[in-house]
């Protein structure tokens, strides 16, 4: 009886995972349609990501934002003359109304709060020779205006910037890239910049000569020597000619 039993429950075991199989093959067949789809979906989706990342770039490409400066102006176009005014007194750049699209405070306003100012330039070199010189400004500082994604990112590498900085390796962010440059290189260039600089090889000139000369000098006066020696001698076997 037991057998019986035993052989009626393989039996339907076996039954039970041909069937299982069978469903899971029907499955797949429906699922494969919809995984393909799903893949071309996530394509699609990482394709437009990547196009609005590159139009916001491209929107801020142009900005700066200024910081720091109270709220004294009582319009944009006397804001645009007090940073006219900075730029001109800090920074030596004369920056021309043509030369700014926007300019405006982020956020609301409160009290005691010094808001960001946000500038658009007509053109891109401006915006550049204001922040290659940024490092000049006194009471205010200037940053790229990034993308939140990018500010976020920049955030996140500050920790890491950090630690090179402290191992003693020149480290900035670019963009949203952490750069790295390590001790050694910096040590290693800067040596070989100083033996190749015009400066450093005029000196290593300006030591050979003092030594070059001293030798022809020495040779000049051995072989002065020489050439009298003969005429001593020459000149004590002439008879002396007043006796």
């Amino acid at each position: 009886m037991e057998g019986q039993f035993k052989i009626l429950f393989d039996q339907m075991k076996i039954e039970m995972e041909k069937q299982t199989n069978t469903l899971f093959e029907k499955m797949n067949e429906k699922l494969e349609p919809l995984i393909e789809d799903n893949k071309i979906l996530k394509f699609k989706v990482q394709m437009l990501e990547k196009k609005i990342e590159y139009l916001e770039k491209e929107k801020k490409r142009n900005n700066i934002l200024l910081f720091g400066l109270e709220e004294k102006e009582n319009s944009s176009f006397h804001l645009l003359q007090r940073v006219q005014g900075i730029f001109k007194e800090d920074l030596k750049i004369n920056l021309e109304t043509s030369d700014v699209s926007k300019i405006y405070r982020i956020g609301l306003s409160k009290e005691n709060k010094k808001r960001p100012i946000l500038i658009t330039f007509a053109n891109s070199w401006k915006r550049s020779e204001i922040l290659k010189q940024k490092k000049s400004l006194k009471d205010v500082y200037v940053t790229e205006d990034f993308p939140k994604e990018v500010l976020e990112k920049r955030r996140e590498l500050k920790t890491k910037l950090l630690e090179e900085r402290a191992k003693g390796n020149t480290a900035y962010i670019k963009y949203d890239q952490l750069v790295v440059i390590e001790g050694n290189q910096n040590k290693e260039k800067r040596k070989s910049d100083q033996l190749t600089s015009p400066e450093h090889q005029h000196q290593n000139q300006a030591k050979k000569k003092p030594g070059s000369n001293n030798t022809i000098i020495k040779d000049n006066r051995r072989n002065a020597f020489d050439l009298m020696r003969p005429r001593s001698n020459s000149s004590s076997s002439i008879p002396n000619q007043s006796k």
